[in-house]
């Protein structure tokens, strides 16, 4: 039986591939995916004729340019569904790495700039317990 791993319902986590720590996310297993803020997106065609995603993560710091992406149709809290980049890289969650698929989206009207949806969850073990994490809730964007 696989160890199930607890997490809260705010998690400060890291992207090391975008050198962002320290990040509060919200913990939603009302939502099947993930979704990272992101500006600036745009489809790109490198000098060697392929294709790459250029963005800016959470919207300041550096630019970066993802060459493996996929197109995916997301619905959002609000039903409405939005055709997004998808580009894979590492999460940090309580000081492991992991894989993760994720979505990048304009959530600057969001309370957080990152959204971690049940299919990592279930994919690395985690349960949610709504107690814990409950500090970082309050708090609203940290800027880094």
């Amino acid at each position: 039986m696989k160890k199930l791993k607890v997490i809260g319902s705010f998690e400060k986590i890291s992207f090391p591939d975008f050198s962002l720590y320290d990040v509060i996310a919200k913990i939603d297993t009302g939502a099947t995916s993930g979704a990272i803020h992101a500006t600036e997106i745009e489809e790109i065609e490198l000098p060697t004729g392929e294709k790459a995603v250029r963005f800016r993560p959470l919207g300041r710091g550096s630019r970066y340019t993802v060459q493996t992406f996929t197109m995916g149709m997301i619905r959002s809290s609000n039903g409405q569904s939005q055709l997004r980049y998808i580009i894979p890289t590492t999460v940090e969650v309580q000081n492991v790495q992991y894989k993760i698929n994720i979505s990048l989206a304009d959530r600057s009207l969001m309370k957080k700039d990152v959204l971690i949806g049940r299919k990592f969850l279930r994919s690395h073990g985690f349960i949610v317990d709504v107690t814990r994490g409950n500090k970082y809730g309050e708090l609203g964007r940290i800027p880094i």
